[in-house]
């Protein structure tokens, strides 16, 4: 089904992106559950997928990492089950993530399930990340501490809590509304009746994954060969201090690197467009040809973008999957990032280029999109 979100976004973005927490009543009105807690079992059983079991009984935290075999020795009380990325692996659960396609792609990180009994949750916690948690069956109540300082611990070594907090929302959620947090709030979730909870993550790449990143890239790409030089090299009082102007140059040489327009796209298409997390693409790639994908779409099929996969549009080039194509078409190039489903009404013309044709065919063929039976 779609997802209508209620929600008056420039309103929302002036007031609370990145500022404050908020509580958004009814801001999926009617809400219906996208998956059953059979279908979350079931995707926690697949390797493939990043789950865990968080516990909390007699006071002790514990906490265990998927995929599993059984929950029937879990109980009625005291733990969750979460699932992460299943927006790439279960195509009703993926449509609640389209409402939020008014942000910035490149920020967004995945869709996370958490299935709770009563009692259950994973302890209070601060994330470094936006959140838009969703509220689907049963009721949590949710309390939401400011973001101040505060001491953090590891009751488990699978787990990073927060000292008690007071706090500034304290409120049961109802099937539809939405708890936003920003980066830094300490937050606990706990279950009064059996509920779900969807979390819609935005991620913001730190300063140290910048600069590894972009280091493995100049390693892999031979950049920065130069050796530092000085031939305006004086003599000095001190040979053991090292002079500011040195510092400078150094710093320069280090930037000049980061400040290649070139390089630094290509990396960092490269960079944000990889996954954090499995793709379901299958096994076993197609084998279309151009002239069959051309035809298709002519005759009005459609071509609908694999779930999880990271398309972005940087300067002239089109980065999918950590990989660029330097497409020349640009209305290509905007319906492949803007759209999740493809036809002929959105690449227009371009059909007929062969060489868009051929790329179009290899990322069908890749199976990074499908016509959807």
């Amino acid at each position: 089904m779609a997802y209508q979100l209620n929600l008056n976004w420039p309103e929302f973005l002036e007031k609370y992106w990145q500022k404050k927490p908020v509580v958004l009543k009814r801001a999926f009105p009617g809400f219906v559950d996208p998956i059953t807690p059979d279908e979350l079992a079931g995707l926690a059983m697949e390797p493939e997928i990043d789950s865990r079991i968080v516990s909390h009984k007699n006071g002790q935290w514990q906490a265990w990492h998927g995929p599993f075999e059984a929950f029937d020795h879990l109980g009625e009380t005291d733990w969750s089950l979460l699932a992460q990325a299943v927006n790439h692996w279960h195509v009703p659960s993926a449509e609640l993530v389209k409402p939020f396609r008014v942000l910035p792609e490149w920020r967004f990180d995945d869709l996370m399930i958490s299935y709770s009994v009563p009692g259950g949750g994973v302890g209070p916690h601060i994330d470094q990340y936006d959140v838009f948690i969703i509220q689907g069956m049963g009721r949590r109540r949710w309390r939401v501490g400011d973001n101040v300082p505060m001491r953090q611990f590891c009751p488990h070594p699978a787990l990073l809590h927060v000292d008690p907090f007071e706090p500034i929302i304290d409120e049961d959620l109802e099937p539809g509304d939405i708890l936003y947090i920003p980066p830094g709030f300490p937050h606990d979730g706990f279950t009064y009746e059996t509920a779900f909870n969807y979390s819609i993550g935005f991620r913001g790449p730190n300063g140290r994954d910048l600069i590894s990143s972009f280091a493995d890239y100049a390693l892999e790409n031979d950049l920065g060969n130069e050796h530092y030089s000085d031939p305006d090299l004086t003599c000095r009082e001190n040979p053991g201090r090292v002079e500011e102007y040195e510092l400078d140059r150094l710093r320069g040489m280090m930037s000049d690197m980061i400040n290649d327009p070139v390089h630094f796209k290509q990396w960092f298409g490269s960079f944000i467009t990889t996954p954090r997390h499995e793709l379901d693409v299958s096994p076993e790639p197609d084998d279309y040809s151009a002239e069959e994908i051309v035809a298709a779409l002519h005759e009005g099929q459609v071509l609908t973008r694999l779930s999880g996969l990271r398309v972005l549009h940087i300067g002239d080039s089109v980065f999918v999957n950590s990989e660029c194509l330097e497409t020349t078409e640009p209305q290509a190039a905007d319906a492949l990032c803007r759209y999740t489903v493809i036809g002929q009404k959105e690449l227009g013309n371009v059909l007929d280029n062969p060489d868009f044709a051929e790329e179009l065919t290899w990322l069908v063929n890749q199976g990074y999109w499908f016509f959807d039976e």
